[in-house]
């Protein structure tokens, strides 16, 4: 009798499941070549670059002579170069410190203990955009000629006199102020927004730091970049400001470029294209200070307690 030996049923053998095949590439697609990107960059450099390069050509190329640098080496010995220039890095840095001293601790105080306030002081700092510099400039030498006719015998009189000190004209630095308001709000608001104001200030003021310590310490070092932003706008628009300053009688760098552009028109020229390199290496160096990490933002904070 032969041997009964079990059988498996094949339905209860497992099928080895095939590997997922990779889609095959289509033939007719390739990569598109993103060459408008380059496009565009060059075009955007040949419309800042090719202005720029013509003007070196005309202060460098004199007709019948050939290549002369004199443009560039009677510049700094020219009558008012280097005090308009000073003068402009004053006014400057007067302004970036005034506007900086005003904005930061409203917008933080809005920020932090009235939030509907927001839209009044965001009207209110954007009015400069609305309001013309020849219209500013009136209103400034109305009030300038009012105060010293009808002030003479008060002590406000000097006040009127010392703003309009031809040496550093604190006028100047009145409406510039005024006209950067709009990009230093714009700045800071920008900023404040990206960090969570409330929870810092709480922080630091359960650790028993005071407030003048959370401003500087706590805040600033967050602010960082819009401060730098903020004085990378006001510093550009001091530096070609025209209108306000030559109304005003006052000559800083550029009321003293196209001073003697009748006069010597490859000199200004020459004075033009260092006036940009001047600016783009200060705003290059705001933009690093920017950007660059700081030690003091980790600065501890200490508290005394008294123990009961």
């Amino acid at each position: 009798m032969a041997a009964m030996t079990p059988t498996v049923p094949e339905t209860d053998v497992p099928e080895a499941v095939p590997a997922p095949r990779a889609a095959a590439p289509r033939a007719g697609r390739r990569p598109r070549p993103r060459v408008w990107r380059g496009a565009v960059l060059a075009l955007a450099g040949a419309y800042f670059l090719l202005p720029l390069v013509a003007s070196f050509v005309f202060t460098v190329h004199v007709p019948g002579r050939g290549i002369s640098f004199e443009a560039y080496t009677e510049l700094l010995g020219a009558d008012g170069f280097t005090e308009s220039l000073l003068l402009s890095l004053g006014l400057a840095a007067a302004t970036i410190a005034l506007s900086l001293l005003l904005a930061v601790p409203a917008l933080v105080a809005v920020r932090i203990g009235s939030p509907k306030l927001r839209p009044v002081v965001e009207v209110m700092c954007m009015l400069p955009l609305v309001v013309p510099p020849i219209a500013l400039v009136t209103g400034i030498t109305t009030v300038l000629r009012w105060g010293p006719e009808h002030l003479s015998r008060t002590p406000l009189y000097q006040t009127f006199i010392a703003v309009q000190n031809e040496r550093f004209p604190l006028v100047l630095v009145l409406a510039y102020t005024v006209l950067a308001l709009p990009f230093v709000y714009r700045s800071l608001d920008a900023g404040l927004r990206a960090i969570d104001v409330p929870t810092l200030v709480e922080a630091a003021r359960s650790c028993g730091a005071s407030w003048p310590y959370v401003v500087l310490r706590v805040l600033l070092p967050n602010l960082r970049g819009s401060l730098a932003g903020a004085a990378f706008l006001t510093l550009a628009l001091v530096l070609g400001e025209f209108t306000i300053a030559s109304l005003l009688g006052f000559r800083p760098f550029a009321v003293w470029i196209v001073s003697i552009s009748g006069a010597q028109a490859r000199m200004s020229v020459a004075v033009s294209i260092l006036s940009l390199l001047i600016t783009w290496l200060l705003l290059l160096l705001l933009s690093r200070a920017g950007t660059s990490p700081s030690a003091a933002a980790s600065a501890p904070v200490t508290t005394s307690r008294k123990e009961s």
